[in-house]
């Protein structure tokens, strides 16, 4: 598989920092490759979205806080990305 192939252009203004106060009110992008346009909603929205045989994948994955920001005495500025949880402490 070449993974270039789930390469897209998603400008950085559009990538969600903080999530909706609603879960259901989450941004939606939609994929039409037979019309070869791509739509925008909210996820309130999906089910009239689907087609006879469409499938909807779902997992159980949740997203941590793992972006940390810091600065340096320095005045430096310092980013920690958190992208793999090895043990937690005190369990």
């Amino acid at each position: 598989m070449d993974v270039s192939e789930f390469y897209y252009d998603l400008p950085t203004g559009l990538i969600a920092q903080h999530p909706a106060t609603e879960r259901d009110h989450s941004r939606l992008m939609v994929v039409d490759r037979r019309m070869n346009r791509i739509t925008h909603h909210v996820f309130h929205e999906i089910v009239p979205l689907f087609r006879p045989g469409d499938a909807l994948v779902v997992n159980n994955t949740r997203v941590i806080k793992a972006r940390l920001m810091g600065r340096k005495e320095s005045g430096g500025k310092v980013e920690l990305l958190l992208v793999e949880l090895i043990e937690r402490i005190g369990q």
